[in-house]
């Protein structure tokens, strides 16, 4: 038995993000790869009744690893609540939902990608450009599923290639040229990774400014106090209007500004 959760608004944000072919979401479940030793093997993840049971062809531990790293099962939310209680903004978001969760992600490449493209854009467009580019580049897996492209898979492509298939400006496609390129150097965005380092690679690289490292910090390196203070829906939810506002009120969160951050989104963007 895995530790609570907060099913719907993970749902929302899988169902908001997933990319076409690669993660499939149908009521209360979600599929993708993932790999096992020299395997790609389906895994699915079933969210109800306030838990989440992952199950595919892989041993135990390996599912109990996904499910862990996936939907943050390892956070003391109570802890989270307690500091978050006082906050008059987030205080009643908190208690409202105190199995509110940080959704992760099991692909450090693939999230880095998708998030560089869904820069400036909707969500519905970051999918169908993520979608176009897994359709082109991915490899086809068990039941009808993609694995997303590898870095090696685009680190060498015309940048021009990448534009006119995933159909994203000049600038976005030599952005994910770069990205391919540092991944395939060595760059490993992932739960453990060292986060000054990897957020200073990170910034290194053309197109990708503070706002997307702050997001894979807390959706993959599971920086529980990072924040992307820049974020639009952040500001209108705390009624400011700069970064330097949103970095003042979230001094009250820390250590947990990351969560201050996923209930501000819940109430704001998900409308649940």
């Amino acid at each position: 038995m895995h530790a609570a959760l907060d099913p719907a608004p993970l749902l929302a944000s899988l169902r908001a993000h997933a990319v076409p072919g690669v993660e499939t979401v149908e009521d209360s479940s979600v599929r993708r790869l993932v790999p096992v030793g020299e395997r790609l093997v389906t895994v699915s993840a079933d969210l109800h009744d306030g838990q989440v049971a992952v199950r595919g062809a892989a041993p135990t531990e390996v599912l109990d690893a996904v499910a862990r790293r996936w939907f943050g099962l390892d956070d003391d939310v109570s802890a989270v609540v307690d500091v978050l209680a006082l906050d008059p903004v987030v205080g009643p978001l908190a208690r409202r939902r105190p199995h509110l969760r940080v959704l992760g992600h099991l692909d450090g490449f693939e999230a880095t990608v998708t998030t560089v493209l869904g820069q400036q854009v909707s969500l519905a467009a970051a999918r169908t450009f993520g979608g176009r580019l897994a359709a082109a580049w991915g490899r086809p897996g068990p039941d009808g599923l993609l694995a997303f492209p590898r870095p090696e898979d685009l680190a060498d492509l015309d940048p021009a290639t990448i534009q006119a298939t995933v159909r994203i400006t000049g600038a976005r496609a030599r952005s994910l040229r770069a990205v391919a390129e540092a991944f395939a150097d060595g760059l490993d965005v992932h739960p453990g990774a060292d986060p000054v380092d990897t957020r200073r690679r990170l910034l290194a690289l053309p197109g990708v400014g503070p706002w997307t490292v702050e997001y894979l910090a807390l959706r993959v390196l599971a920086d529980r106090d990072a924040l992307p203070a820049g974020d639009v829906v952040l500001r209108r939810a705390l009624g400011v209007d700069s970064t330097a506002a949103v970095e003042a009120a979230a001094t009250r969160w820390r250590p947990w500004r990351a969560y201050a951050a996923i209930h501000l989104w819940t109430s704001r963007a998900y409308a649940l």
